[in-house]
């Protein structure tokens, strides 16, 4: 994934994006990087690896390295970003967050017809941003270019640019899968990702951005320069996992959201009698734990924390790249408390299960300890898609997911014409998915919320919810 955040303001604006482009460190452990502005300098650019060092540790320097009344900044799982380029249209930084699936197609596109040619990475890759700027580029003005972009890349992106007069034109992806928010301050205007970045630093609410939609920022004005589409499919899990729990998107608190949807997971138990003997509800740290709160006041069972994560110098669940060393980390954070775990039945809550692999070391590691009984619910359907639309998950194939694999397990190839029964606890493919995925990580019982459920936690009109790695729905 990935996170931005851009300020333009009547004075420095280099030290709110420092510490707004910090407040999206959970979205992504690769790359960082800062664009700025000055009347006098120009545009700069500075960009760090921080797969070993957080963002803030390393631009601790930015203030000597940079300055300006306009910035921008990006984290980033994958390329290197924001660039800096001098095109037709203007010397610019740019910087998205989002995925281009069609790459190959464009660039051979692009390089066919223009005679252009892009810098390579290590592999013969292109960076997604300056592919983006190409795009870009092939039209009279930044807006029908970012149009254009937009409507021939397959995927998401949503985008800021930083131009050479000190101006931030920010554009949200063509069917808002990912929020785009601006805020306010005596001395300017800010834009970002996650909401209570801005907040955080003295700005107010003016409003979150359509479909689609383009503003560009001066430090006096946001002015529309596109209006937004009416198709909206915002991702559904920004409130079930990655997003921030004090963020809001679409009017909607991801933490408000997170203990509705435990509170609908309990209601559900309780309707269908799963009358199961458990001592303890917890969390899996730490998005699974306000799914727990909710599941906890709800069933009237005390919320106990048998486990908690070590996060001084492992505080990025996301680091390091490498599954294996992934796995092995996650086991290493994990301190028991002795005393909540030895000989308890334990019902725990994760945000989703995917693969399988860190829950399954998760579960042993309960038993390890002492457990009698581990019991899972995941706050969201069985994932059956891998996601097309942006680039959160790791995984590379849709066999990589433990719901999908187990289904061709039980039935073959076959058993895929019948996903929705799957997804569903009252059919018996339903039942049978449950049970296999129980025996393979060891669990006592296994429950998943509803696609229903969690759209009703959401609370948003299920037209405008993205629930493709559910159903398949696009």
């Amino acid at each position: 994934m990935g996170g931005f955040f851009g300020a333009v303001s009547k004075n420095d604006a280099v030290s709110d994006v420092f510490f707004g482009t910090d407040y999206h460190s959970h979205l992504g452990t690769r790359r960082g990087g800062m664009a700025a502005f000055d009347e006098k300098i120009g545009l700069q650019r500075v960009i760090h690896n921080i797969e070993n060092s957080p963002f803030r540790t390393r631009f601790e320097n930015i203030f000597h390295e940079m300055k300006g009344t306009a910035a921008i900044g990006c984290i980033s799982d994958y390329d290197p970003q924001p660039l800096l380029l001098r095109s037709r249209l203007g010397s610019y930084a740019i910087c998205m967050i989002g995925v281009i699936n069609n790459a190959k197609e464009l660039i051979d596109r692009y390089l066919a017809t223009s005679g252009g040619y892009f810098d390579a990475m290590t592999g013969g890759a292109v960076n997604s941003t300056e592919l983006l700027a190409a795009l870009i580029n092939q039209k009279n003005d930044f807006v029908e270019g970012i149009r254009f972009a937009q409507q021939e890349i397959e995927g998401t992106a949503s985008i800021l640019i930083l131009k050479d007069n000190g101006s931030i034109l920010a554009a949200r992806d063509k069917v808002g899968r990912l929020p785009v928010v601006i805020g306010k301050r005596e001395d300017g205007y800010c834009v970002t990702f996650e909401s209570f970045a801005y907040t955080k630093l003295g700005y107010e609410d003016v409003k979150e951005l359509g479909p689609g939609e383009i503003v560009e920022i001066t430090a006096d004005s946001v002015t529309q320069l596109a209006e937004p589409g009416e198709k909206m499919r915002i991702c559904s899990f920004l409130w079930s996992y990655y997003g921030y729990p004090t963020s809001t998107y679409e009017g909607v608190n991801v933490e408000m959201m997170r203990y509705r949807n435990g509170r609908i997971m309990a209601q559900h138990d309780k309707e269908v009698q799963n009358n199961i003997d458990v001592d303890y509800v917890g969390g899996v740290p730490d998005s699974g734990t306000p799914h727990a709160i909710g599941y906890s006041n709800e069933a009237h069972i005390p919320f106990a924390r048998a486990f908690i994560k070590y996060t001084p110098t492992w505080s990025r669940s996301f680091m390091p790249t490498d599954q294996a060393q992934r796995n092995k980390v996650a086991k290493m954070k994990q301190i028991p408390v002795h005393e909540l775990i030895r000989g308890k039945n334990l019902l725990f809550v994760d945000d989703s299960i995917v693969r399988g692999t860190q829950l399954r070391e998760t579960v042993e590691f309960l038993y390890e300890n002492g457990a009698k009984g581990v019991h899972m619910r995941s706050a969201c359907p069985p994932i059956m898609y891998g996601c097309k639309y942006l680039n959160f998950s790791r995984a590379t194939s849709d066999m990589e997911l433990i719901a999908r694999r187990v289904i061709i397990e039980l039935e073959g190839e076959k058993g895929l014409q019948h996903i929705e029964e799957y997804s569903d606890f009252t059919t018996e493919r339903g039942k049978k998915l449950r049970e296999a995925i129980c025996k393979e990580l060891h669990l006592a019982s296994l429950e998943f919320q509803s696609l229903d459920g969690i759209i009703e936690a959401i609370g948003i009109e299920p037209c405008k919810l993205c629930t493709y790695c559910w159903n398949g729905k696009e």
